[in-house]
């Protein structure tokens, strides 16, 4: 997982991605390599009182001190039967480490985002965590939800509606915003302060793919032009389509090329930053940063 190997992927834009492929129980789970800092073995977890059952604690990794979450306990999967086998997945994401205890850790696998189907509401239920399906010949790898599961243990690591204070009291807009993104949690909590924010004409998309043929459809409509967005607001991870190759798409449009794309994502790391700047998009900002989202909103639509 060096840099030159990420090197490789990123360049190629062509909707792909590459997950780590790890067990939990009898469960095979996969996470974004961009995600992921290093993989170790399990080392001694210092207790911390009165903290959430799905935390085991904290350990000290070099000169970091990180919670580790025991997904098993999170997902609702027996704990591991055979712990010599089970890793730490260091994760960084909405700007923080965190330590995912699985039970073993097998391979990396290269895949397209059209692999990648969303589940169905039926069979993940309302608070399901389970973002994606990756269909393999032999196996279905379960995309998990790892910020909701990071912002239900740790709230303030979220968005928080009470940041926009810092803003004063704003005026209502009437401006359009196109918003794709796969995460429930986060298209609730995007809705919520955007709209306390002023901004309330907003048009929510499931995935990249979702958003595109809604974007190209009225691109490639003469009479559609009153209906096109002010502005986009794209995560990088998603079913189908990924932020990315959204906003390239996009900006290789002769009619969608002028609409403002901003990247919303917890992957805006050093190789990514300039994904995205080689896209074309308008501006890249840092999950959960509300404040800095709305203000580049405002100055992209001034």
């Amino acid at each position: 997982m060096a840099n030159d190997h990420k090197g490789i992927l990123l360049e190629s834009g062509t909707n792909e991605l590459e997950v780590i492929v790890f067990a939990v129980g009898e469960g095979v789970f996969g996470i974004n390599v961009m995600k992921v800092r290093e993989i170790i073995n399990p080392i001694p977890v210092t207790k911390m009182p009165n903290g959430h059952p799905s935390v085991e604690g904290i350990i000290r990794l070099r000169d970091e001190v990180l919670p580790v979450v025991n997904l098993a306990q999170v997902i609702g999967f027996p704990p591991s039967q055979h712990p010599e086998q089970d890793k730490l997945i260091v994760a960084e994401l909405n700007k923080m480490k965190v330590a995912f205890h699985v039970h073993s850790v097998s391979r990396i696998h290269r895949i397209s985002w059209e692999q990648i189907e969303k589940p169905t509401k039926l069979s993940q239920g309302l608070e399901g965590t389970t973002i994606g399906v990756i269909k393999m010949e032999d196996i279905m790898i379960l995309l998990l939800d790892y910020e909701k599961i990071v912002v239900e243990i740790s709230p303030e690591s979220g968005i928080n509606v009470g940041q926009l204070k810092s803003l004063g009291k704003r005026e209502r807009s009437d401006k359009k915003i196109v918003v794709a993104e796969d995460s429930p949690i986060l298209r609730k909590l995007l809705e919520d302060t955007l709209s306390e924010s002023g901004y309330n004409n907003l048009h929510f998309f499931e995935d990249g793919k979702q958003a595109w043929d809604h974007l190209e459809e009225l691109g490639n409509d003469p009479q559609a032009f009153s209906q096109l967005p002010h502005l986009i607001i794209s995560d990088i991870e998603m079913p189908k389509m990924d932020g990315h190759h959204l906003t390239k798409r996009i900006k290789e449009h002769k009619v969608l090329n002028d609409i403002p794309v901003v990247i919303f994502s917890s992957l805006i790391t050093g190789d990514l930053f300039h994904k995205g700047e080689r896209v074309g998009a308008d501006a890249q900002v840092s999950k959960p940063e509300i404040v800095n989202l709305v203000e580049k909103i405002d100055e992209l639509l001034a």
